[in-house]
């Protein structure tokens, strides 16, 4: 089962470093990879963090398809961001014959992830709220992989009967969220957020 988690590892010096003004002074010039806010990311786009910051970084819009929403999460390079990174301490909980693997993010307000799923691990807002909506495995939910979660909230979600609600929770900074392997869920940044995911990759 998905369990929120609060107080288990202490990411303040992560978090001042996460601050706006710290990453464009240290990290602007570098170059992100931008995916589709879609549930399959298959458009890329590199840009650097200040071009994405100035022109990209928005409140989604309701009429903007997933596809066509620019969104940074993953695709980091390691090396260009270790003394960020090496900051960043991961919960202190394991899965047997797992090993972490960070994915760090970016995004703006009414952004998100449509429903999707993976392997196991940890989600942690470091800055803003992020909403989070869950099923599980056997419980596939409708939705359109192409339309934003932002439009599923409010055209899908409130004609949604009490037994096909999912498990929802928002996740506040220095929270984490532990999400279990092959669960369904879909993601909605309440405020301009910075988040770290955690995942358990087979070691």
């Amino acid at each position: 089962m998905p369990v929120v988690l609060s107080g288990i590892s202490n990411n303040e010096e992560f978090r001042r470093m996460s601050r706006k003004d710290q990453l464009l002074k240290e990290f602007g010039h570098k170059t992100i990879r931008l995916s589709s806010a879609n549930t399959y990311s298959y458009k890329k786009v590199d840009v650097t963090l200040q071009k994405y910051v100035d022109d990209i970084l928005k409140p989604q819009s309701l009429e903007m398809l997933g596809n066509e929403t620019l969104y940074w999460f993953g695709d980091n390079n390691y090396s260009e961001w270790e003394a960020l990174f090496s900051k960043y301490k991961i919960p202190p909980l394991k899965l047997p014959n797992t090993s972490p693997v960070l994915s760090f993010g970016l995004a703006g307000a009414g952004t998100g992830v449509p429903f999707h799923w993976h392997g196991p691990g940890f989600g942690e807002v470091i800055y803003g709220r992020k909403r989070w909506f869950l099923y599980p495995p056997e419980k596939t939910p409708a939705f359109h992989p192409n339309r934003t979660t932002l439009q599923w909230l409010v055209e899908d979600y409130p004609t949604l009967s009490q037994e096909d609600m999912p498990l929802e929770c928002t996740i506040m900074p220095g929270e984490v969220i532990y999400f279990p392997d092959h669960w369904w869920h879909g993601t909605l940044n309440i405020d301009t957020s910075v988040f770290m995911s955690t995942f358990l990759g087979p070691s």
